[in-house]
């Protein structure tokens, strides 16, 4: 299921007050008298859809204007996931957009329910609308709009080169990038290789061991008070045994044996006193071993001045070592271990840079080749466009204008190729061809777009296109064939066309009239949508100047007629 626009409501825009839009699916055609604010209604869906706020398009007396669609789209589709994915919703693949603009010039959009930035909407137009007014930016004149539209337009034929060529083109880039990065910071790589070298060999020569720092410290602290550590020990141990030198029996092992003895005498008149005679004696065993201990360790320690200055140096080589690289001995050794891997990256990049070049060399011969391949396939279908838009431009009173497609081939790839795609007219045999906005007037302009969509129907999947004095100059058969052409088009997709012109109205599925009202000084328009006899009156107001006119009744009826015959 195609996109399309169900309903629009304007309020407060122009001379329009207030009205709603209902639109079919195929071709809808606004008509009303000059002034009614016709144009007005494409202006609307120009705001809906991310078109130019201007506050001075709002009516008078009101503080702003307000325009609100209602889209079906395909639930799950494109759209909808678009929408989605900002936190929009459809429901029931019905989609809601609301623009205002308010007096001062403010503008605020919605999308689904939620509040979205104006530029959203013109994201979101590009695969909804196509708006061909006299003072829009036509999308068409977009440069890569042409070119897309013109691989659309070359078909199958395309596809798989055009996708080959991608593929390659994502990995050229990709390896253009490394070697861009490899070789501009070749300096920097070289500086850090060197830096990384200096390093693993100062780390290697101190040769560290995970730990050693903190062993290092509790050795430089015994050295450092080794008297002190010794007369400790040496003190405690006399304390608890008694100095040999001395009579004195005053120490601790003399006198827990005393207190054993004098426990033990007495334990037979009291049991309870075994477990405390018992506990004496450990306490003896306990102190002995702990008075050994002391003068072993007390023996052990000595002041070796030599031994303290190793363990220092050793130590401010370490400390040196922490400060640059880590916070201890097993964090110099991890930092070494990564800086060794990453000195093998950086010294294996003369290797990797002549595997990129050699791979760089392959990419752009194939890349040339599928450019080359894309040209051709996009020069044949150019030629076919030209053609077929300007057999077009025939029909549509412009019978001298010629439209050709004309390519030129950038010096650097791109995403899509070489070839920059651009729509060129020339007004008559003697004009060169010009780029479309500058070969053709207003007018002009819309009747090459109208020529350009029907060439490209079903190969440009714009779902909507809305066209404004499409028939600018025109008349007679030659309006008989834009209305022909509109409602071609309209077989495709929905179309929605201002004109003044009842040759092209008679072609439309859904007519819709602006009426003009006035109370007092006040002018405000409405659109209702006609009935057959309605629609009769309309036509044959556009054909005579009056509603009632019998002669412009039956002409009506004869247009409508002929339109219901070429269906």
């Amino acid at each position: 299921m195609r996109p399309r626009v169900e309903e629009v409501r304007i309020q407060g825009l122009g001379v329009i007050d207030e009205a709603v839009l209902q639109l079919s699916p195929g071709f809808n055609v606004v008509t009303g008298e000059t002034g009614a604010g016709k144009t007005m209604v494409v202006t609307g869906l120009g705001l809906l859809f991310g078109g130019r706020a201007d506050p001075s398009r709002i009516r008078p007396g009101a503080d702003r204007a307000t325009v609100e669609g209602t889209l079906v789209i395909e639930a799950g589709g494109r759209v909808a996931q678009q929408v989605e994915d900002i936190g929009g919703e459809v429901e029931e693949g019905e989609l809601i957009i609301s623009r205002t603009v308010s007096a001062e010039g403010r503008s605020r959009a919605w999308l689904g329910g939620r509040t979205v930035p104006v530029g959203t909407l013109t994201y979101l137009a590009d695969d909804l609308v196509a708006v061909h007014g006299q003072m829009d930016q036509q999308r068409l004149l977009q440069a890569a709009r042409q070119r897309a539209a013109l691989d659309r337009y070359a078909g199958e034929d395309l596809v798989k080169p055009l996708r080959a060529y991608r593929q390659s083109y994502k990995r050229h880039k990709q390896v253009s990038a490394l070697l861009e990065e490899l070789t501009a910071k070749a300096r920097e790589r070289v500086q850090e290789a060197d830096l990384l070298r200096f390093s693993l060999d100062e780390i290697e020569k101190a040769a560290p061991k995970a730990g050693e720092d903190a062993e290092l410290r509790e050795e430089e602290e015994r050295l450092s008070h080794a008297d002190t550590l010794r007369t400790a020990a040496t003190t405690a141990h006399t304390a608890l045994l008694g100095d040999p030198m001395s009579d004195s029996a005053f120490d601790v092992i003399a006198l827990l044996g005393q207190a054993r003895s004098a426990i033990e005498g007495v334990r037979d008149f009291d049991p309870s006193l075994g477990g405390v005679a018992e506990r004496l004696a450990e306490a003896g065993y306990l102190i002995s071993d702990v008075a050994t201990d002391l003068a072993a360790y007390a023996e052990s320690i000595e002041a070796d001045p030599v031994r303290l200055g190793v363990v220092q140096e050793r130590r401010s080589l370490l400390t040196g070592l922490i400060r640059k690289y880590a916070d201890s001995s097993e964090g110099v050794l991890a930092w070494a271990e990564q800086a060794a891997a990453r000195l093998t990256e950086l010294e294996g990049d003369d290797d990797r840079i002549g595997e990129l070049q050699r791979e760089y060399t392959e990419l752009t011969g194939k890349l040339t080749e599928l450019a080359s391949e894309l040209t051709r396939i996009r020069q044949s279908a150019a030629e076919r466009f030209g053609a077929a838009v300007t057999e077009e431009l025939t029909a549509l009173a412009m019978p001298h204008a010629r439209v050709v497609v004309h390519l030129t081939q950038s010096a650097e790839f791109g995403p899509e190729g070489v070839d920059e795609v651009e729509l060129r007219m020339a007004a008559h045999p003697a004009a060169p061809p010009l780029p479309l906005h500058k070969g053709a007037s207003g007018g002009e302009l819309s009747r090459v777009m109208l020529a350009i969509e029907v060439v490209f129907a079903g190969a440009d999947p714009v779902p909507t296109f809305v066209f404004d004095e499409v028939d600018a100059g025109v008349g007679g058969k030659a309006a008989v064939e834009i209305g022909r052409r509109l409602a071609r088009l309209a077989r495709t997709a929905q179309v929605i066309v201002v004109t003044h012109l009842p040759q092209v109205a008679a072609f439309a599925d859904q007519h819709l009239v602006v009426e003009k009202a006035s109370d007092g000084s006040v002018v405000r328009s409405g659109v209702v949508a006609l009935s057959h006899e309605s629609r009769v009156r309309e036509l044959s107001r556009m054909l005579a100047g009056l509603e009632d006119s019998e002669l412009g009744r039956a002409h009506a009826e004869e247009l409508l007629a002929l339109a219901a015959a070429d269906r």
